[in-house]
């Protein structure tokens, strides 16, 4: 079975052209197939704000209401998503961006919940054929976090929820390998030393380091994304920066995701 490997790059890493230009050059060079996915960084903020469109953040997501919408679109499925393929093809890797509408990808619902997060969209499907049409006649495929509900309505949905949701459907056909890479170089003790790494998390570790108060907010929805494809049949998860990428491949950066007891 033919090894892929998913990866997802955060914001941060977006916001900083030398970080980025640094990951896309070893993103290119695995010679394994690969999907990308990314986020959206600053820029659809700063747009909003520049254009007097108020922005929402509610525990670290965004509201998107309609005007929203329109700049999410523009900039995670337009200027960001070109921006990484082009860079890609310098480095002579032949890459193909899309948003999930592109292809029937991914469709979404509009999230339910108690708070109205407007336009968010929660995964039900992911269209593996295309995917894995793709794959086979070009090098990356590379997925901006917008969705559609089949019913001509975008979503703006979480990355991370992407590239999980992407690889669990893909683990029939692949030797799936999960990498969430961003600014810090793994699942820390201390979220501000860079040296506290913890190598490898199972189940109950995961359970002890939360009920101490040692894993920060911010990085449980990661670990519960990741826990939740090695459950779906993804190989194997991987969090850690996204300038070790080689590292991370090898195993010998980041926190190492895995359900052994």
């Amino acid at each position: 079975m033919d090894k892929l490997y998913v990866i997802k790059i955060g914001g941060n890493i977006i916001d900083d052209e030398a970080k980025l230009s640094s990951f896309l050059q070893s993103f290119a060079a695995i010679k394994e197939k690969k999907i990308l996915v990314h986020g959206g960084g600053k820029m659809a903020t700063r747009l909003a704000e520049a254009m007097g469109i108020q922005q929402q953040i509610v525990e670290g997501r965004r509201i998107t209401d309609a005007e929203t919408l329109k700049i999410v679109t523009m900039v995670y499925a337009g200027f960001i998503n070109k921006n990484i393929v082009a860079q890609l093809q310098a480095n002579h890797c032949n890459a193909i961006g899309l948003s999930g509408a592109d292809g029937n990808v991914i469709l979404a619902h509009k999230r339910i919940s108690a708070l109205d997060y407007g336009f968010v969209g929660d995964i039900d499907l992911v269209n593996t054929t295309v995917l894995d049409t793709l794959l086979q006649i070009i090098d990356a495929v590379v997925l901006a976090p917008i969705t559609h509900d089949g019913k001509g309505q975008l979503l703006n949905t979480n990355a991370d929820t992407i590239a999980q949701e992407v690889a669990k459907a893909m683990f029939q056909s692949y030797d799936v390998n999960l990498i969430y890479s961003f600014e810090k170089s793994g699942v820390l003790l201390d979220a501000d030393d860079d040296t506290t790494v913890i190598g490898q998390i199972n189940p109950s570790s995961y359970q002890r380091l939360k009920s101490e108060g040692k894993i920060f907010a911010g990085m449980i929805p990661k670990l519960d994304n990741s826990f939740a494809a090695l459950n779906s049949g993804v190989k194997k998860v991987i969090i850690g920066k996204a300038e070790e990428l080689n590292g991370l491949i090898e195993g010998t950066k980041g926190t190492t995701i895995n359900n052994q007891l």
